[in-house]
């Protein structure tokens, strides 16, 4: 069964005059940084952005430099029925309650995590501040057995360390081989698969990974997208997660799939003056409860508490439209990776213009996307 595929946002419809003649873009900031050219052509001064009409609580966050938080929709005992019915075809993240994961919410201790999968050795992220920036890459890779990993993550301060009595550690699984197999509990930890049980609302073909993480309290990840949708399956401890709808795209200053900003609740906003204008979704999750996190929503997640967490990422799209390398499910379709590579060729060939008659036609470009590309319901 193939849930339908169109989104349903909240945000003013605009009428087909504003549509089809958009105002010309303006120009950046200065002081701004600027991305790849491609993100200046899509997004020049976030010009889509500067057409949206904002009111209420949001104009009043902006006139304060302060993005507007909007909660995450919490719902509770939902079939997979009407997941497939009410909620996926919406777009739009949602919190699940009293879903049924299996024993692993009440197992799942440290002493049960370290006996049952024993020195197992695993590759892990260390940092010595809780901000880590993947971009800048402020962390180091380090081995470590299992059963001490998990001591350590669950430590607050250390005796044994590698950067600093205080250091952050981080569990994300991969395949056996990372280049070549995706991450899959039931292989990786298979002890610890017998305890899980992963709501099945989506056909046993779209399947793509199961990606178990552990995080020591205070972590914070960077600010990302993936091209696939996925359940935050939060099994210990307590995470809040701030969520960016795609449309906010041009506000992120984004790097491939993840974004500049790295402290999402104290933003250097003259360095990034157009991140105050990204709407923030946010919710806590406590043990038991499961995000779901459409593909393409960017989020940045905070571990308050030392978790255990579970990654179910699955196809949203036909299996031919992905990238068949990818084995983390954050390369982007190939039909889009494709679309990319000519837009950069187009634009090396306006190079050869002079800079008055590149801008102009530059700035014909971006109506033009605008006008065959852009949705409709995207105000």
């Amino acid at each position: 069964m193939a849930p339908a595929r169109r989104s349903v946002e909240s945000a003013r419809e605009p009428s087909p005059g504003e549509e089809r003649n958009p105002p010309p873009p303006r120009p950046l900031p200065s002081g701004r940084r600027r991305g790849t050219f491609l993100h200046q052509l899509c997004f020049p001064g976030g010009a889509v952005g500067e057409r949206t009409r904002v009111a209420g609580a949001e104009a009043a966050a902006m006139e304060r430099r302060e993005q507007a938080v909007v909660p995450v929709e919490v719902l509770a005992a939902v079939t997979r029925e009407r997941f497939l019915r009410d909620v996926y075809p919406r777009r739009m993240p949602v919190v699940l309650k009293g879903m049924e994961l299996g024993a692993c919410t009440t197992k799942w201790t440290v002493d049960y995590l370290s006996q049952a999968e024993g020195s197992k050795e695993v590759k892990i992220h260390v940092s010595a501040v809780p901000q880590m920036d993947f971009l800048s890459k402020n962390f180091v890779y380090r081995t470590l057995p299992f059963d001490v990993f998990v001591r350590r993550a669950a430590e607050v301060k250390h005796k044994e360390y590698f950067l600093s009595e205080d250091e952050k550690y981080y569990l994300r699984s991969v395949g056996e081989d990372a280049r070549k197999d995706i991450a899959d509990i039931r292989k990786q930890f298979p002890i610890l698969a017998e305890d899980v049980q992963i709501p099945e609302y989506f056909e046993k073909e779209q399947f793509f990974s199961s990606v178990f993480r552990i995080s020591s309290a205070g972590l914070q990840l960077w600010t990302h997208y993936d091209v696939m949708d996925n359940f935050l399956m939060q099994v210990t401890g307590r995470k809040r997660v701030a969520l960016y709808s795609p449309r906010d795209a041009p506000y992120l200053y984004l790097s491939g799939t993840k974004s500049e900003v790295l402290d999402v609740d104290n933003p250097d906003l003259e360095k990034y003056p157009l991140f105050v204008k990204a709407k923030r979704y946010q919710c806590f999750l406590e043990a038991g409860d499961v995000l779901f996190i459409p593909a393409l929503w960017f989020h940045n997640v905070i571990s308050e508490e030392f978790g255990v967490a579970l990654n179910v990422f699955w196809k949203h799209l036909p299996a031919e439209s992905y990238d068949k390398s990818d084995t983390y499910g954050n390369k982007d379709p190939t039909a889009a990776s494709r679309a990319i590579q000519i837009l950069d060729r187009a634009l090396k060939t306006l190079e050869e213009l002079p800079e008055e008659y590149r801008d102009f036609y530059a700035r014909r470009m971006v109506l033009r996307i605008q006008e065959k590309a852009y949705r409709n319901d995207y105000g």
